[in-house]
């Protein structure tokens, strides 16, 4: 599998996927980007960019397929790159028709499918019979936005199969994008899920005129709340402080980018959850993924005071500045 001639779907028409398809275009791949709608492509074929995202990021579309019939996409690529909110996935992969069998799966989602409550490997594999060694993650720490201005970035590629890992970050690798690997892709999914739970509670946190001395020891039992249920749900030998889990939490804690922190700060300075998502154009995965770890921690009961006051916050509506004051009696 060289760069410049793997054939590669680009499944998914936000900010994270026109930021991969300009990585892949970087290292000359064959592009076969699905987006749901005709008059989506009929535009950006017109403007040379994504109308609604990364709009100054400009493409050469005479090296792209586009498309509205993901069995198409998906027909004619060896790689699958799964870059669409979380949420929607299941409804996407239901007009699935062709077989993902021999295709290596690339998940670019950072949260868990709901109602089946799994991380994009886990739900591969158990519904798609997609071996281990043929998945494989994109993780951070990158926002789309600083790869469209090409600001150095890092990404780190997830797979069971490091050898896969590495040819798989051959594709995304250029001048501004350097890439690491590791086989943790399960714990590095969940770690990017968890990351946003945190910087949802980092943003009710900003939202509420907390400082930046609070903000960081937030943080710091942040990870460690990560590494308590990653090891926990998903044990193995890694290192949190590795830029995968704490460089992923670090940039989604702090950074402008960053739609779960300013989806947090929206809340804490008195928002509903109804009039946030509404504002916001983009998917604050958090939102999702809260309620999800939630759910799974059921089971395990991991110590998770932050995770506990973000879903009290979202979903049991309790008043953050209440919710927030109880949590720093538990943080250290």
């Amino acid at each position: 599998m060289e760069a410049s001639k793997a054939r590669v779907a680009v499944i998914g028409g936000g900010s994270w996927a026109t930021a991969i398809a300009k990585m892949l275009m970087e290292n000359e791949a064959e592009i076969n980007w699905y987006l749901r709608s005709d008059e989506n492509i009929k535009r950006f074929m017109q403007l040379h960019h994504n109308p609604g995202y990364l709009s100054t990021v400009f493409f050469d579309i005479n090296r792209i397929n586009f498309t509205s019939d993901l069995n198409k996409a998906i027909k004619n690529s060896e790689i699958l790159v799964f870059a669409v909110p979380s949420p929607f996935l299941k409804s996407h992969l239901e007009k699935l028709t062709v077989s993902l069998k021999d295709k290596i799966i690339i998940s670019a989602i950072k949260g868990i499918v709901p109602d089946e409550n799994m991380v994009m490997g886990e739900y591969f594999e158990q519904f798609y019979n997609v071996a281990k060694d043929k998945f494989a993650v994109i993780a951070g720490p990158c926002h789309a936005e600083e790869v469209g201005m090409e600001r150095l970035s890092y990404i780190t590629v997830g797979c069971a199969d490091r050898e896969n890992a590495r040819k798989i970050s051959q594709l995304f690798e250029c001048r501004y994008v350097n890439t690491s690997i590791t086989d943790d892709a399960i714990g590095a999914e969940y770690s990017a899920v968890m990351k946003n739970v945190i910087a949802l509670a980092c943003g009710i946190c900003h939202g509420l005129k907390f400082g930046d001395n609070f903000q960081s020891v937030l943080v710091s039992n942040g990870i460690q709340e990560i590494e308590r249920f990653l090891d926990t749900v998903h044990p193995g030998v890694r290192d949190t402080k590795d830029s995968v889990y704490l460089g992923d939490l670090l940039v989604t804690a702090y950074s402008q980018f960053s739609r779960n922190r300013t989806f947090g700060t929206m809340i804490g300075r008195g928002y509903s959850v109804k009039n946030a998502m509404m504002e916001m154009i983009m998917i604050a995965e958090g939102y999702y993924g809260v309620k999800c770890i939630k759910e799974i921690n059921e089971k395990y009961k991991v110590v998770m005071p932050i995770t506990d006051s973000v879903y009290n916050i979202i979903y049991e509506r309790i008043s953050p500045a209440i919710e927030m004051k109880l949590l720093t009696d538990h943080l250290r």
